[in-house]
């Protein structure tokens, strides 16, 4: 571990310049001094740092020196396909790795291109959850990463929406998808049954886990991105389970856009009729469930009228006069 940040402070210092010693600690997440004696090691092993005292000092390589360690490793390399991810690779416990083989990477580079990669760091910055979601949290995450990419049968528990909730899964994991910031496994359940098809889980309803000492054959011809693809084209066929008839105020229109899914809010564009003289619309919506569509569409309060069907009508009717009951019981101002 130390011989790895000894690289990383060298290949630092040749990529960057100047660094003070806090600046040193705070990306490889040690304590100053931590770095004061790490720089005692490299100076005492003839590597040619020096200090510079006062408010601009800091270390620096003397001119012209240049490491030759900017070979990649296996595990560094690998991560670099996490490159525009970086809070992805933490999760999976590729931060430090990643971390190292970018540093590596710039390091190789010819100077011009090293110094317009910088520039695209400082310019674009990908951040992948959406605004009031920060992602998922599970403190199986990166072992499940780790039976994945080492074939490794896992058993776990897992918490589902149907009863009964909880159970017991042996699975071949095959693969990992991030999706608007959520984890899922892409697994073969290892059961008796006759070619068990794959299945999907969300790994932050992962109970509890045991990786297994078996291996499994991860068969040659699964294509996750396919794999996805298709499921997710299945996911979206599925939340038309049927349609909605509705009127929307001028602002509920709008509101469609932000709080509604892409099926919704293109099926309410198409379907609109020409505004009214307060510039209400009436419109198709499609519905997962009557349940679903409730809770959809009380977030567009008042400017969302539900017509048809009969029952989300009335579970709405029935909604509101219970806020209104509840509203006007709890009035406190008097």
């Amino acid at each position: 571990m130390r011989a790895s940040r000894l690289v990383s402070i060298l290949l630092l210092l040749q990529t960057r310049g100047r660094m003070t010693a806090p600046q040193l600690a705070e990306v490889l997440e040690v304590s100053v001094r931590t770095i004061y004696r790490d720089m005692d090691s490299l100076g005492a092993a003839g590597v040619p740092v020096y200090a510079d005292v006062g408010p601009a000092g800091g270390y620096q390589l003397l001119g012209g020196y240049r490491t030759r360690l900017t070979g990649l490793t296996q595990g560094e390399a690998e991560a670099l396909t996490l490159a525009g991810m970086p809070a992805a690779a933490a999760d999976l416990g590729l931060g430090t790795v990643l971390a190292t083989a970018q540093l590596k990477l710039q390091a190789a580079l010819p100077a011009e291109l090293g110094d317009r990669a910088a520039a695209l760091r400082e310019r674009f910055y990908l951040d992948a959850p959406g605004w009031y979601y920060d992602g998922d949290s599970s403190e199986y995450l990166a072992a499940v990463a780790d039976a994945v990419w080492n074939q490794r049968r896992i058993e776990i528990r897992y918490r589902r929406w149907k009863a009964p909730t909880d159970v017991t899964r042996l699975l071949d994991p095959y693969g990992i998808v991030l999706k608007a910031g959520k984890w899922y496994l892409v697994a073969r359940p290892s059961d008796a049954r006759p070619s068990p098809g794959m299945s999907t889980y969300r790994i932050n309803q992962i109970l509890g886990l045991v990786v297994r000492d078996e291996e499994f054959t991860r068969a040659a011809t699964f294509d996750l991105a396919a794999y996805w693809a298709s499921s997710v084209t299945s996911f979206r066929a599925s939340l038309r389970q049927g349609e909605a008839v509705i009127r929307l105020s001028p602002a509920g229109r709008e509101l469609v856009g932000r709080l509604m899914n892409s099926e919704a809010v293109r099926s309410v564009a198409e379907t609109a009729s020409a505004p009214d003289e307060r510039g209400w619309v009436t419109a198709i919506a499609p519905i997962e469930s009557v349940a679903n569509a409730r809770q959809d569409f009380l977030r567009l309060g008042a400017d969302l009228e539900v017509l048809e069907p009969a029952g989300l009508r009335a579970e709405m009717t029935s909604v509101a006069r219970s806020l209104a009951a509840l509203y006007a019981a709890g009035d406190r101002t008097g």
